[in-house]
């Protein structure tokens, strides 16, 4: 069975830190992108960043370019966000998911079969 879970969320300050992790299971996990996402009340879900299970190419949006940072430990079958200079506007719940069958990055959420619960980010002014 696929798992993936989010930790890592939290009440931060605007311009503080805060790094998420998703831990993975049931499946070879370095054959596999894994993609953060967000979802802020009201709105709809949107890619964060993305990360290939090959070269471990990334992408960003781009209101977090520059700030957030993807990396992947196949070795502890985790994939991490670095979180920096957060913004209120960064508040929502965190998702970590699994591409549905290619190892490519995409922030697209039609990609994706297999979804975390989720981790709240509350970032305060």
């Amino acid at each position: 069975e696929v798992q993936l879970v989010e930790s890592g969320g939290g009440l931060v300050q605007a311009g503080g830190s805060l790094r998420l992790s998703c831990a993975a299971s049931g499946f070879t996990f370095r054959g596999y992108a894994i993609g953060w996402f967000r979802q802020a009340p009201g709105k709809e879900r949107e890619g964060v960043s993305c990360i290939s299970s090959s070269d471990g190419t990334t992408d960003y949006a781009d209101s977090v370019k520059g700030r957030f940072t993807i990396s992947r430990d196949n070795a502890k079958n985790t994939v991490y966000l670095q979180m920096n200079s957060l913004k209120p506007e960064d508040t929502a719940v965190y998702y970590c998911a699994r591409r549905s069958v290619w190892s490519s990055c995409s922030r697209d959420v039609q990609a994706y079969s297999y979804w975390g619960r989720g981790t709240q980010v509350t970032v305060s002014s």
